[in-house]
């Protein structure tokens, strides 16, 4: 079987990546990574929000002390120049260290700071860069057309500082989702990632806390990027990534299916190791020899909207017959 396939331009040895998570911030689990089968591998993010919540610890300690913090811009400086020589290590040594493509993942909230670090991780030798963007849309007084505007902005400035290839995660909280994926897919990323898994709270009744809920993603969120992998197949101008959801080998073929280049998997691997790798590597192979076909070309995309028979199966959002 021919499993290889090009995401963002860059070729690859078959269509599963790892994404970004605790299970690639460091050169060893990276490594792992690569003997296990993947195709690529996606770095654990260097967080925006993390290094601001951290300067800001910062300043309360200072503040509480009476120090006088007019002066706290070096510090700031600081720790996003400590924070990121770390990052640029994990990247040359994983890039020395491994063959498969090495993306480098920022997480960005307030949509100004990474611009600049980009060039460096690119320096740094990183194969491409995924922004993982998101903007919750809880301000009241920022309208829809505000929040879409700042995504533009962010990878209008990316692109203009780095020259390797882009790709974007986001989130399906749009107000409307296949326009602006379309949109986005035309601004001169190399790709889209559909979807990004968030932070969910939940409640603790006993003793009245707000506590994580949900950490890690259930074959059924499969639904979602499913859907909208397989709406979006040949209508967009950059390459689909599947995201959420993808816990065996079936998943895989499914959003192959589809029409995504390649599938991301993470809470699968938390659940199962990373050698389960080998196993959905194994089931996509099995499958397409079943099937007759030899290279993933043969039936990518043979599920989409734009190929389907009867496309308006796919806008159907109530149920009828299914619970009567």
């Amino acid at each position: 079987m021919n499993l290889s396939t090009t995401y963002l331009g860059i070729p690859l040895q078959n269509p599963i990546i790892v994404g970004s998570s605790g299970l690639t911030d460091s050169v060893e689990k990276i490594q792992k990574i690569e003997q296990a089968g993947a195709g690529a591998v996606v770095l654990k993010s260097i967080f925006e929000e993390e290094i601001v919540f951290e300067y800001e610890d910062i300043l309360k300690e200072a503040e509480s002390l009476g120090i006088n913090t007019d002066q706290f811009d070096y510090y700031d400086f600081h720790l996003k120049g400590k924070k990121l020589n770390r990052y640029i290590d994990l990247i040359k040594a994983s890039k020395k260290t491994v063959s498969i493509p090495v993306i480098a993942s920022i997480n960005c909230v307030y949509s100004h700071e990474w611009v600049a670090f980009a060039r460096r991780l690119q320096d740094a030798g990183a194969d491409a860069v995924e922004l993982n963007m998101f903007f919750l849309p809880s301000d009241l007084s920022r309208s829809h057309q505000d929040l879409e505007h700042m995504y533009f902005n962010v990878i209008e400035k990316v692109l203009k500082t780095v020259s390797i290839p882009v790709a974007l995660k986001i989130s399906y909280y749009f107000s409307s989702l296949g326009q602006m994926i379309q949109k986005l897919s035309q601004s001169g990323v190399s790709g889209l990632v559909l979807f990004n898994r968030f932070f969910s709270p939940d409640f603790d009744i006993e003793h009245l806390k707000i506590k994580p809920s949900f950490v890690f993603s259930t074959p059924a969120d499969l639904a979602v990027s499913l859907r909208w992998i397989a709406m979006m197949s040949q209508r967009v101008n950059c390459d689909l990534a599947a995201s959420t959801g993808v816990h065996d080998g079936n998943a895989v073929i499914k959003q192959l299916l589809a029409g995504a280049q390649v599938v991301q998997v993470v809470s699968a691997l938390y659940q199962n190791g990373i050698d389960y790798l080998q196993e959905m590597i194994a089931a996509l192979k099995n499958w397409m020899a079943a099937h007759e076909y030899s290279r993933l070309s043969d039936f990518q995309g043979k599920l989409s909207q734009a190929k389907a028979d009867n496309p308006a199966v796919y806008e159907r959002v109530q149920f009828m017959k299914y619970f009567s």
